[in-house]
């Protein structure tokens, strides 16, 4: 029998690596589609908004990277208990996507010589303005990102922790103790371990 739930992306881990981690953590099976870069053209009509990952259940479809990885995360119960807290848990993944869209402007940068100088900002600037501020809540939680025990943001947040690596060419949080460790101990859960060990090799 099929898996409930077709979730589809490039062959990469990018944005829909949250939400494989949520899936991974809470033992649902789903069938990992991943589209190779030549495909895209014929495949982009089929979706939304011609745009990835799109999450398919019941004959529906959903895109919007986010909204599926919280939809998920309500499905394995990493979410608040309340409404104020889905919002501290949902400004926190927010912030670490701004991150992450600063880092894609510049990736995505033609001009050799201003990559590399907004580049040196951002590992200079940019990155200790936000590891700093998100190490100190951490500190502040329980080792956790909001509301002091897990959610769906420490999981957001181990996922994406690659890219910040492969941006600094090195360890991004070698600085950020707390931020270091809830990323080990995301990594260190059996479900999320085995998946890490187990997943497609992908450059980013």
């Amino acid at each position: 029998m099929a898996p409930a739930y077709k979730l589809t992306y490039f062959d990469v881990r990018g944005v829909a690596e949250p939400i494989r981690f949520l899936f991974k953590y809470g033992g649902i099976d789903f069938e990992d589609v991943r589209i190779k870069h030549e495909e895209w053209p014929q495949f982009k009509e089929k979706t939304p908004f011609g745009q990835l990952p799109v999450l398919e259940h019941n004959g529906k479809q959903v895109n919007q990277s986010i909204a599926v990885a919280r939809y998920v995360a309500k499905q394995v119960k990493l979410v608040g208990k309340d409404d104020w807290e889905n919002l501290e848990i949902d400004a926190i993944v927010d912030t670490i996507n701004d991150l992450r869209m600063k880092l894609v402007q510049i990736f995505f940068e033609k001009d050799e010589e201003k990559k590399k100088t907004l580049k040196e900002t951002a590992i200079n600037e940019t990155f200790p303005y936000y590891l700093t501020r998100l190490d100190t809540i951490v500190q502040k939680n329980k080792g956790h990102l909001a509301v002091g025990r897990l959610t769906w943001a420490d999981f957001y947040f181990a996922s994406m922790s690659p890219a910040f690596d492969s941006f600094v060419e090195g360890d991004a949080f070698g600085k950020y103790p707390n931020l270091k460790a809830l990323r080990d101990k995301i990594n260190a859960i059996p479900a999320i371990k085995s998946w890490i060990e187990t997943r497609p090799k992908t450059a980013f």
